[in-house]
């Protein structure tokens, strides 16, 4: 008598059913989780608004101004924000705005300045149901 039919007549013999359903249901998980892999990727790949590309100018003591590419999809309503900071780091003006569309995608906005800006800071545009922005 061989060690399996010795282990099948003390613990009883495996349900053959049994592996052919972990196949599936192993499978079946594999299906899944990759659905939804794939799904979150297109879904954070193509978001409603898209900005970058910032280049600004201080313009004086009290005012900094912005140039960056909004892209937007059809019939999108977005909230851009724009910060300036001084020289030591400080928060010296925000904007927040909703930027016109343009052929191009550039958009200009000015930033008033409680003092002189050394830098400007894109935080990025949101439309809704976009928490994050980009």
């Amino acid at each position: 008598m061989s060690t399996q039919e010795v282990l099948a007549d003390r613990y009883g013999a495996p349900a053959p059913w049994r592996r052919p359903a972990s196949i599936v249901a192993i499978a079946l998980l594999v299906l899944v989780s990759g659905g939804w892999l794939g799904w979150t990727i297109w879904e954070q790949a193509s978001p409603p608004v898209a900005s970058g590309e910032l280049t600004f100018t201080i313009v004086d003591d009290n005012t900094a101004s912005a140039r960056f590419v909004v892209d937007l999809q059809d019939d999108v309503v977005a909230t851009c924000t724009v910060r300036a900071y001084a020289e030591d780091h400080t928060l010296v003006g925000t904007v927040s705005f909703t930027p016109e569309p343009t052929p191009a995608g550039r958009v200009t906005q000015e930033i008033s300045t409680d003092r002189r800006a050394t830098s400007v800071e894109l935080l990025g545009c949101t439309a809704p149901g976009q928490p994050r922005p980009r």
